[in-house]
């Protein structure tokens, strides 16, 4: 009976968190290939996209985090919040919530890794003042999306995407990404964090940083928060779609 005790309290479960734009789908082959190694893994859309139908025109930050919180406290033991991309500042927030308790480790997928007060909008504005102009032939971002009337959301153009985030992906899997790509509120990735060093400062910390992605060069953002080790991965954005089985085997190794 003690084993069976010992294994429940150890037993983790990743909780997969998409980045801006995409939702849970882009996760499928990973959470095939960590369920057959044994492991249980969640992967969840956020509110407004995917399979969430809540309009995404008043969308908060919280509201993600709210959502990663929910499912979280859902699971038994701790869980292991991995995020792509934006998703590094929601899983950055929801860790905060949770505790050291809940959450065991925080896994950042070419993520906006943050302090303390930065947003997403922030760290990627801190981000390109450190890089030449010349340092990347990915338009800026804001040529790359068709903003709402309202200008509190935005669709990404599917011209650009595939230079965005698929570059070294099968045509299959450009047609599939595409397919499901979601509107995307701005305040999410307007909002600041608020976090501290008892809380979001003690769980380990680990990054995954893709280094032939043409949206965003995240070298810096890999050691802007110490991490217990950084990753790299020879792949684009997208690196769930392109070589599902080495970002599994880190995030295997991670566990």
């Amino acid at each position: 009976m003690s084993t069976n005790i010992f294994s429940q309290t150890s037993y983790k479960t990743y909780i997969l968190v998409h980045g801006a734009w995409h939702n849970a789908s882009c996760w499928y082959k990973v959470v095939s290939l960590l369920e057959a190694k044994g492991r249980k893994v969640i992967a969840i859309d956020l509110p407004g996209h995917g399979k969430d139908t809540t309009n995404p025109t008043n969308i908060t930050l919280d509201d993600y985090v709210k959502k990663v919180v929910a499912v979280a406290n859902e699971q038994t033991g701790q869980v292991i919040l991995v995020g792509h991309s934006m998703a590094g500042v929601v899983i950055s927030q929801a860790a905060e919530e949770l505790g050291t308790n809940k959450v065991a480790k925080l896994i950042y997928l070419d993520a906006f890794l943050p302090k303390n007060g930065e947003s997403v909008f922030s760290l990627a504005e801190m981000v390109q003042k450190q890089l030449p102009s010349s340092a990347s032939n990915t338009p800026p971002l804001m040529q790359c999306i068709i903003p709402s009337e309202d200008k509190m959301t935005s669709v990404f153009k599917p011209e650009f995407a595939k230079q965005f985030f698929y570059d070294d992906c099968s045509a299959e899997d450009i047609k599939f990404a595409q397919a499901n790509l979601s509107r995307q509120a701005f305040a999410p990735l307007a909002t600041p964090v608020s976090l501290t060093d008892s809380n979001y400062g003690t769980i380990p910390k680990y990054y995954i940083l893709c280094t032939k992605s043409k949206d965003l060069d995240k070298t810096l953002l890999s050691t802007h928060v110490p991490c217990k080790k950084v990753y790299t991965l020879p792949s684009s954005h997208s690196p769930f779609f392109s070589m599902p089985e080495k970002l599994v085997n880190i995030l295997n190794e991670v566990y």
